[in-house]
């Protein structure tokens, strides 16, 4: 750990020297770590080394904050804590910890900052070290932006080799050996004789020492569990159906509750009559909250029907209500007064195109898409003697923590968050809207527990969609070879709209308007990127690979657009061009897996995209058949860069899913305003891929990387790009706007 602590505290002050000419703010306060929230109420003999490890009697407790949205976190950071700890994990006990500071994400923020994921100057170094000291002394505990991993790869396995060489010395101290002559053995530490001393028996002992400073991180070459084949540890009961979500919670007493707020998001609730619903069989009460009105029975299903069946009368929405009239907004923000960014601008582009014996120009659109997770939002709450308590899926929590405590009136430490297992995310458990709703009701109805769901139809129009944006894209080639590659694209702000919702200022440009094309490994000798940001309308929300799920389709495409016009070859342009080594791997790995360059037959095509996005090179090539009743997607072959695979199998399930979710959402899926309304209100509106359509999908991971990078995104944004290609390659049908059936039909 002394390293560990050594080498982030000289990025630290090499990062605030830089950044505030040479004054090294809250130096005292980020050498010094948060407090060890399993210490507080630790009984006789319990033991906890670090914030994620606690040992008593009967059982060892690894903690693992970073959510679990179906994405396998808990089961990636509880196998980074056995590897070193040295325990089996069905014998320990795994549990995402209490909202603290001590797990804050020192990772995250760096998403934020026009940094390269390629770039290891000086500049790019003191950005990612200043990210982690504003993640650290804010306490920002936070899932996303596939940051599990590459913040948690060695902040955990220090956790367990802590616990480790601690429950060693504690044996050392009972035995009267010497700890160079102990070792560990599943969960217990061996004595020379071969005695084996269980961790839990040395609980008492170890609880009465300090915890071990200096650790040896073990080999790779030594491991047990990570880099290798084996079972997320939350595989048995998502298979039999015995996994607890929050939407299957019960207690004694509880009562169910639902909403219906303005269907334009943020319209304020002018009047409502309430008295055919609260005649209803089994309605306790219907209540006002903030924009709308709760309805609490004696089950969720009445509920949902005396909602529907109170008179609401709703103020306008409080932006533009039309898709059409949106997409006009958008489309006037390609002007200087609207430039939020132009982080790349290489060479000379505009003297380039001037000269241009021909520009190639295209615009590229794409819509409002909804996160539409399986499990609809919903929160358990209980408000009683001045404790409230909330049972729910989030990535927020100690955010959603303070909101809760604004609205009850109590302190942050009155407010007790029991995080569990979401049943789906994609970005929309970043958001704490539900919540806020749940505990309005409470306030209302104290001292009993009350179970909040949202109806499908109110879960999906009343979400914070992705952006829809516009891309341009000016190009020029000469000699067979792209030379001017010109893109713009204009969007709402992600950042700026989820930092207001919890009372924070967005300040600077926001990367996410561009992130995904700016950053791309492509030496073309004039190559610029612009963004402009759209004013504010529907408020907007992460989704799943953020500003790339986009940007990716509108550089991908532009790309393949430019090579046909130089007549080159899309893989063999982008390798010629291609300045990172890793990014060049991924890109030949791709064309070696796909045959890239032999023939399909006539009616067939392929696909070629590329998108580095959180750190992550991945190239995607989809093959397609046009069938004469529509296009049937065969193949999809995927190569990715994460640095190491530490879980080999859920490394390619969640690339696999990745490419499923994209092609699903580029084949079908929109949302659409009307009145300030959501127009899709449910599955059949906004139909994903079928399973009839899905792809033989092949997946390779590399190992060529620097550093350790999260999968859980990057496989999305190359999808719709390589989709879009591979039908063009198969019909010669360019198609610039998603999703794809407005144009052509899929079988």
């Amino acid at each position: 750990m002394g390293r560990v602590r050594t080498i982030a505290r000289r990025s630290f002050l090499i990062g605030s020297a830089a950044i505030l000419g040479g004054v090294a703010f809250g130096t005292y306060l980020y050498k010094r770590d948060p407090e060890n929230p399993l210490a507080a109420d630790l009984g006789p003999g319990e033991a906890t080394f670090n914030p994620f490890v606690k040992i008593d009697a009967e059982k060892v407790t690894l903690i693992t904050p970073r959510a679990d949205l179906g994405q396998g976190a808990y089961s990636v950071q509880a196998h980074l804590i056995a590897e070193e700890l040295d325990v089996d994990l069905d014998t320990v006990v795994i549990e995402p910890g209490p909202p603290a500071p001590a797990y804050y994400n020192g990772v995250v923020a760096a998403e934020g900052m026009p940094i390269a994921a390629t770039s290891d100057s000086l500049g790019a170094r003191t950005g990612r070290g200043a990210a982690n000291v504003v993640g650290k002394l804010m306490g920002l505990q936070l899932t996303g932006g596939s940051s599990t991993v590459p913040d948690m790869y060695e902040r955990l396995r220090v956790a367990g080799a802590v616990a480790r060489e601690t429950l060693i010395l504690a044996a050392a101290q009972q035995t009267g050996l010497e700890a160079a002559q102990l070792r560990t053995e599943s969960g217990a530490v061996v004595l020379p004789d071969g005695t084996r001393l269980d961790y839990t028996d040395l609980a008492a002992v170890a609880a009465e020492i300090e915890p071990v400073a200096d650790v040896v991180l073990r080999d790779p070459a030594q491991w047990r569990h990570l880099g290798k084949e084996h079972q997320r540890t939350d595989i048995v009961a998502k298979s039999t159906g015995t996994q607890t979500y929050g939407i299957d919670l019960s207690f004694e007493g509880m009562l169910h509750a639902t909403t219906r707020t303005n269907p334009g998001l943020g319209g304020a609730l002018e009047r409502f009559e309430a008295g055919e619903a609260e005649a209803m069989r089994g309605v306790k009460a219907v209540l006002p909250i903030t924009g709308g009105i709760a309805v609490v029975a004696d089950n969720t299903w009445r509920a949902f029907q005396a909602a529907r069946a109170v008179d609401c009368t709703w103020g306008p929405a409080p932006y533009i209500g039309e898709t059409e009239k949106q997409f006009a907004e958008v489309a006037a923000s390609f002007v200087d007064d609207r430039q939020d960014s132009r982080f790349k601008d290489r060479g000379n582009v505009q003297a380039k195109l001037e000269a241009a014996a021909e520009v190639v120009e295209a615009e590229y659109r794409i819509p409002y898409l909804a996160h539409a997770p399986l499990e609809p939002m919903n929160a358990v709450v209980k408000l009683s003697d001045g404790r409230l308590d909330i049972w729910t899926g989030t990535q927020i929590p100690r955010f959603m923590q303070a909101s809760a405590a604004k609205i009850a009136g109590l302190d942050a430490d009155q407010v007790h968050l029991h995080v569990l297992v979401s049943g789906g995310s994609f970005g929309r458990r970043l958001e704490d809207d539900y919540v806020r709703q749940a505990v309005e009701i409470a306030v209302q109805m104290p001292d009993v527990p009350i179970k909040m769901t949202w109806s499908r139809e109110e879960d999906m129009t009343h979400d914070f969609p992705r952006p829809l944006a516009i891309a341009r894209g000016r190009g020029a080639v000469s000699g067979g070879a792209v030379a001017a590659f010109d893109l713009a694209m204009a969007a709402p702000s992600v950042t700026a709209s989820q930092l207001g919702r919890i009372g924070q200022p967005a300040l600077g440009s926001d990367v996410a308007i561009v992130a995904g094309a700016w950053d791309q490994p492509f030496a073309i000798p004039d190559y610029r990127v612009t963004g402009y940001r759209v004013p504010p309308m529907v408020p907007v929300s992460s989704w799943r690979s953020v500003g790339a799920s986009g940007n990716g389709f509108f550089h991908e495409s532009f790309f393949d657009e430019l090579c046909h016009a130089a007549g080159v070859d899309p893989l063999e342009e982008r390798l010629r061009l291609c300045t990172h080594t890793p990014s060049r791997k991924v890109l030949e790995a791709v064309g070696e897996m796909s045959g890239w360059g032999s023939d399909l037959g006539e009616g067939r095509g392929r696909g070629l995209a590329f998108t580095l996005s959180f750190g992550v090179p991945c190239a995607q090539v989809v093959e397609v058949s046009d069938t004469g009743d529509g296009i049937r997607i065969d193949r999809v072959f995927v190569a990715a860069e994460v640095g190491r695979v530490l879980d080999p199998v859920n490394f390619e399930a969640q690339l696999s899913g990745g490419v499923i979710w994209g092609l699903g959402h580029a084949m079908n899926c929109e949302i659409t305003y009307e009145g300030g309304a959501a127009q899709q209100d449910n599955f059949h509106a906004f139909e994903g891929m079928r399973m009839h359509q899905a792809p033989q999908i092949e997946v390779r991971g590399l190992e060529n990387g620097d550093r350790i990078r999260g999968i859980g995104e990057p496989g999305v944004p190359p999808a719709a790009p390589a989709l879009g290609n591979a039908i063009f390659a198969a019909t010669g049908k360019r198609i610039r706007a998603l999703p794809f059936w407005n144009e052509v039909d899929f079988v």
